[in-house]
């Protein structure tokens, strides 16, 4: 009894000492920093999740992708992987990615209807405004602070598309590129997609890239709405606009993301061969 005693004494010590040389070289891993901005316009404390190149050097300066649906359990992680890739494999520069977390999406990411049912379906919704100028006039001038930034990005998916699709035609000079994914234009009856035409009369034609896609398996008025939109914004004739549709044939509204941000990102940062 006793010799097994000392077995199991030997046994536990050995192992205890395993653990002890591995959790003592554990260090956390990290890209990047997850910050607080209090909003004045909002009333309320906004999470940014922020994506730092692994070469980090705060005297550069870097493009920045501003993420709609950008919390940690959102598409921060696989967006953040996505533009690592690229840096990487294609001609993609080094980018920091600003995800902002969600609140109340429906509420930020949709603009005022009349339309009862919406109403009572989506009650919170509504306040596009409030948050394009937190994203105007808070957002973008902090992040503008804390780092050296050159030229920006938009991604914005579903309710996100629509508010991307918002602020292209509404206030298109906040961002230089926007990709728009799945846009949710059937809201208050495609309202904003009617006045596309008339809106776009007013925007000045400065340098852009605009692309646009949708899932060939989502629902089919996502879809025409979407091809529609893509429409409209090439007879708008923006002779300095790039503008990009892709269809995707093998998916829906759930699993469009990451692989359409893929195909459009390689239509502005094409494959180079490496240099070693």
């Amino acid at each position: 009894m006793i010799k097994k005693l000392f077995i199991f004494c030997s046994i536990l010590c050995s192992f205890q000492s395993v653990v002890l040389a591995q959790t003592g070289n554990v260090k956390p891993l990290t890209i990047g920093e997850i910050r607080t901005i209090k909003s004045k316009i909002l009333k309320e404390d906004r999470t940014l999740n922020i994506y730092l190149p692994q070469n980090f050097d705060k005297k550069k300066s870097y493009p920045v992708i501003y993420l709609l649906d950008g919390s940690m359990n959102e598409d921060f992680i696989h967006v953040t992987g996505l533009v690592q890739f690229f840096n990487q494999m294609y001609s993609m520069p080094e980018t920091i990615v600003v995800g902002i977390a969600n609140v109340d999406r429906k509420r930020d990411f949709t603009f005022h209807t009349d339309l009862k049912d919406l109403q009572k379906d989506y009650p919170t919704t509504g306040h596009s405004d409030k948050f394009i100028w937190f994203l105007e006039k808070e957002l973008k001038p902090y992040i503008e602070k804390q780092f050296k930034t050159t030229n920006n990005y938009l991604f914005g998916q579903s309710l996100g598309g629509l508010l991307a699709t918002e602020i292209l035609l509404k206030k298109p000079e906040m961002f230089n590129n926007y990709f728009i994914i799945s846009p949710s234009l059937w809201w208050d009856d495609e309202s904003l997609l009617k006045q596309a035409p008339q809106l776009l009369t007013k925007i000045p034609d400065t340098k852009k890239f605009i692309y646009v896609s949708v899932g060939k398996g989502e629902h089919p008025v996502m879809v025409k709405d979407a091809e529609d939109l893509y429409d409209v914004l090439k007879k708008a004739n923006k002779k300095n606009w790039t503008l990009e549709y892709k269809m995707m044939e093998t998916d829906n509204h759930a699993t469009i993301l990451h692989r359409s941000l893929y195909e459009g990102l390689v239509k502005l940062f094409p494959y180079q061969e490496p240099k070693n």
